[in-house]
């Protein structure tokens, strides 16, 4: 998988010149910096054309050089609150250009990010803040309908370790820092002693496994490694026009939009999921040449049409979080268009594979999408156990490691030297190609979110007794929850009560005439 996270670098992540220094590793600021040094009047970031729907902002559009005063002004404001590098900055904030501008903010400031999935509520957001240890929460004033500000204020109460609330828009509660990127006047400096080290944390995102929710920490290194098995595995060109409809509230999703963007030095147009016409007049007017949405999602946009009808798009990373699916699906008719599938294996890393000329899915191998690559950014192989592992740059092998099973060092474990993503998969003996037969037992994936079965049962549990709360295969989604009880709308209430996210709430929503 082409080269390691390490090649070139920038020495200065507040600089606005790019000086290269061999064998230090690179920032996401530096990466930043670099086109900025170069382009600093190109296009960098735009809105969602319906975000005044969306938060009741205006959309907005950003050249490099506004985008980085725009960044410097939230640094400056997130610095001026007294967080202490290397502190935990936790995001919970829509597909705008605020989630972008404020994870690089709080990277110049030598913050670590903690974005938080859209559909989490009181419940999870609590337990996800206590569990890094978060110093503050950002989020803003409404997604839709929904009040993200009091969801953000609520479940800072149960995090002892939240100290500010920043939020961004209108009318925001009592107790609430507004946050503003287009500030008037001078921008303060940011006050900061040296650069930002890259072998650092700088992403803490979570990932729920058979033994319950995970944080996983990255630094700049391991999320760099990430978006070059994406670039240079599916052959992202430089100064692409992208175009992404993918929230960068986990690994895969980050990576896939906002680091891709940051190494190829384009643009990066955002769309919040999801509207298809909308997405095709963005696709449209706006000249992108790059399509970054979910698998099964863009299998359904080229089986309808929609990718041949834009004839300025010229590739599609697909996005599965349902690997096991992916050689299965059809084949990708679309002529003009090639599509990349981009396997997800939960926070562990993910493998980029373009489809074979004949739309067919390419296979995997052992170390890479082909039978020869040996790339160090990520690399698949067989475990003992009959299970997908991965190791290489992307991953963060110790979050992933288990514990020793005994006290004394002659009874611990030796630790292995891969992630183990329990995905089952088997070789095939002629090929040498892998195949990925099964999901992690005990876990359901919903779209992008991960319960665990026992959960499930746990929750249902605390309702009317013969409550059910069962996971059916989706096509789309992967799985769909479902409930049932006697009395589905007070299950609702409860389940909302319990500060639960909506995936689990609305499995007990009337069906047709059902009672």
């Amino acid at each position: 998988m082409g080269q390691t996270a390490e090649a070139g670098a920038v020495t200065n992540d507040d600089s606005q010149t790019a000086n290269i220094a061999p064998g230090v590793s690179p920032t996401l600021c530096d990466l930043f910096a670099r086109t900025l040094a170069r382009t600093p009047d190109a296009l960098a970031l735009r809105d969602p054309r319906n975000k005044p729907r969306i938060t009741g902002q205006q959309a907005a559009q950003l050249t490099y050089a506004q985008a980085d005063r725009a960044i410097a002004a939230l640094a400056a404001q997130l610095a001026g609150a007294g967080l202490p590098v290397g502190s935990v900055i936790a995001l919970q904030l829509p597909n705008t250009i605020e989630f972008v501008l404020t994870a690089l903010a709080a990277w110049r400031a030598g913050l670590v990010i903690a974005p938080l999935p859209q559909l989490w509520r009181q419940a999870e957001l609590s337990e996800a803040l206590n569990r890094v240890g978060a110093r503050a929460i950002v989020s803003t004033s409404r997604i839709e309908i929904i009040d993200h500000a009091d969801l953000a204020m609520n479940a800072a109460v149960e995090a002892f370790s939240i100290r500010h609330v920043f939020g961004f828009g209108d009318n925001l509660p009592d107790g609430m820092i507004p946050l503003d990127w287009a500030m008037d006047g001078d921008v303060p400096a940011l006050a900061q002693g040296g650069s930002v080290d890259a072998r650092r944390a700088a992403l803490v995102s979570f990932d729920m496994t058979p033994d319950g929710l995970l944080a996983v920490p990255r630094s700049h290194v391991n999320l760099i490694a990430g978006g070059l098995a994406i670039t240079m595995d599916a052959n992202v060109a430089q100064g692409a026009r992208l175009m992404s409809s993918i929230l960068p509230s986990s690994f895969g999703g980050l990576v896939s939009s906002v680091v891709t963007w940051l190494l190829s030095g384009g643009s990066l147009s955002l769309h919040h999921p999801f509207d298809p016409q909308l997405l095709e007049e963005q696709i449209r007017g706006e000249d992108c040449d790059t399509l970054i949405v979910p698998g099964p999602l863009a299998l359904r946009l080229a089986e309808a049409g929609t990718i041949d009808a834009l004839p300025g798009l010229r590739q599609v990373l697909g996005l599965w979080r349902t690997p096991e699916r992916v050689a299965a699906s059809n084949d990708w008719p679309a002529r003009q268009a090639k599509l990349a599938d981009i396997y997800l294996f939960g926070e562990i890393g993910l493998v980029a594979a373009p489809r074979l000329n004949d739309g067919a899915p390419a296979d995997l191998f052992a170390g890479g999408v082909s039978a020869d690559a040996r790339g160090k950014t990520g690399e698949l192989m067989l475990t003992p156990h009959g299970t997908l592992g991965m190791r290489g740059a992307m991953v963060a092998m110790a979050a992933y490691r288990p514990p020793p099973k005994g006290s004394s060092a002659l009874l611990a474990n030796v630790p292995a030297d891969y992630a183990d993503t329990f995905y089952a998969a088997k070789r095939n003996k002629t090929t040498g190609a892998i195949s990925i037969t099964a999901p992690p037992a005990g876990l359901v994936g919903v779209g992008g979110y991960r319960f665990r079965e026992q959960d499930l049962d746990r929750w249902a549990s605390r309702l009317a007794s013969g409550a059910m709360l069962t996971a059916l295969p989706d096509q789309l989604n992967g799985f769909r929850l479902a409930g049932r009880t006697s009395d589905n709308a007070r299950a609702r209430e409860a389940l909302m009560e319990l500060g639960l996210n909506p995936l689990m709430t609305e499995a007990f929503r009337e069906r047709g005439s059902a009672r």
